[in-house]
């Protein structure tokens, strides 16, 4: 994650950025869903079963600890569906873990809006586009209004929602005005993810955009970031499974605050890029242990075997590759400048086109002469 708009805002005011003190793990514990988004990682089915048990979970948190986890995304599927799911938060409070809740919303009402709020630090609900693109793209006639119904009521009962928004070429149209929604509802976070290879995003590699869609894009969000900075809206950008962005924003300091560039690379080299693998992983309801939820290479079960021994194997050759920094990619980020800021950007990517790991993540759109060393 790209936190954008935390980063403008402690180099322009010369403050401690706002770092997170241990790693996030992404944690889907199921992959039962009611919709059928076009760009699921995760092929998520309503007629899905659960295969892990409270108990199985249970056990595993304390692990988590161990290892560094301070915060855990409640991810699916659609992690609503399971009637433990709360449970299982407040396992994770009991052992100090932060609680953040991905959700479409969709099942969130008036009845269980308190217990979701107190349950979850933070609930990020997707929307992606006018109500008619949002339908069609999440496959449900009626999703789009229950989403914002669903943010309305968790601010009406006094909780923090943020807005989750998938960049597509089937979002791509609503992309613009995805921020006035944005804005009329008064959400604390807008977090705009690209579209990353991987389930049925994979199967659906023509809605991704071209690379000079993709950038058009990213200098928008960064106008937003800065308008939203001076205006002081108290509106949260980031961007997600991008990290080439922290480029264009540094090349946005060289041109308006050439002053502040040596700060502002010294944050984004302590941000590191691209972290799969390093303060950020992916526990599925398989018991599977991913780099990061697309990753195409699985490094163990935490079911058949400790995930503190996992997460800490220093035999594993794809995670000790991941944890080099920089990391040795080939193709145009061999030579690249700024690999120590973006550190490669997506391997799931790279495997998908290119079949290769550590090639060039293909959706990089900063052009050979910028990356010049």
């Amino acid at each position: 994650m790209f936190r954008l708009s935390e980063l403008i805002k402690s180099t322009l005011e010369d403050i401690p950025s706002r770092g997170h003190s241990g790693s996030i793990m992404i944690w889907n514990f199921t992959n039962r869903c009611n919709l059928f988004c076009h760009h699921c990682y995760s092929k998520a089915d309503p007629n899905n079963m659960d295969l892990l048990s409270f108990d199985e979970i249970r056990k595993t948190i304390p692990q988590l600890i161990e290892s560094g986890i301070r915060f855990v995304i409640f991810s699916g599927g659609e992690p609503l569906i399971r009637s433990d799911i709360y449970d299982i938060a407040q396992e994770m409070k009991k052992h100090k873990i932060m609680t953040y809740l991905s959700t479409n919303g969709m099942y969130i009402n008036e009845k269980n809006v308190e217990k979701i709020i107190t349950t979850f630090n933070y609930i990020g609900i997707s929307i992606d586009g006018k109500e008619e693109v949002h339908d069609y793209f999440r496959g449900q006639k009626g999703s789009y209004k229950k989403a914002i119904k669903a943010i309305k009521l968790i601010q009406k009962n006094g909780g923090n929602a943020g807005v989750r928004f998938t960049l597509t070429k089937e979002t791509k149209d609503d992309f613009y005005s995805i921020f006035e929604l944005v804005e009329n509802l008064n959400v604390n976070k807008f977090y705009i993810s690209h579209l990353v290879y991987s389930g049925r995003g994979e199967d659906n590699l023509k809605i991704d955009l071209t690379k000079e869609e993709r950038r058009e894009c990213v200098e928008y969000i960064i106008d937003k970031a800065f308008d939203y900075y001076n205006s002081k809206k108290g509106i949260d950008l980031v961007t997600g499974n991008m990290e080439m962005d922290s480029i264009l924003l540094l090349k946005r300091f060289e041109k308006n605050y050439p002053r502040k560039v040596d700060d502002l690379m010294r944050r984004l080299k302590l941000w590191g890029g691209n972290n799969s693998g390093i303060r950020i992983g992916n526990m599925d309801w398989k018991g599977d242990v991913k780099p990061d939820p697309f990753f195409p290479k699985v490094i163990g079960n935490y079911l058949k075997q400790p995930f503190e021994n996992i997460w800490s194997n220093t035999d594993d050759e794809i995670v000790n590759k991941l944890r080099e920094i920089p990391r040795k990619i080939s193709g145009k980020c061999e030579n690249c400048k700024y690999i120590s800021i973006c550190n490669g950007g997506s391997r799931s990517r790279a495997y998908v086109i290119h079949n290769d790991l550590w090639a060039e993540d293909p959706s990089c759109y900063l052009t050979n002469e910028e990356i010049k060393a």
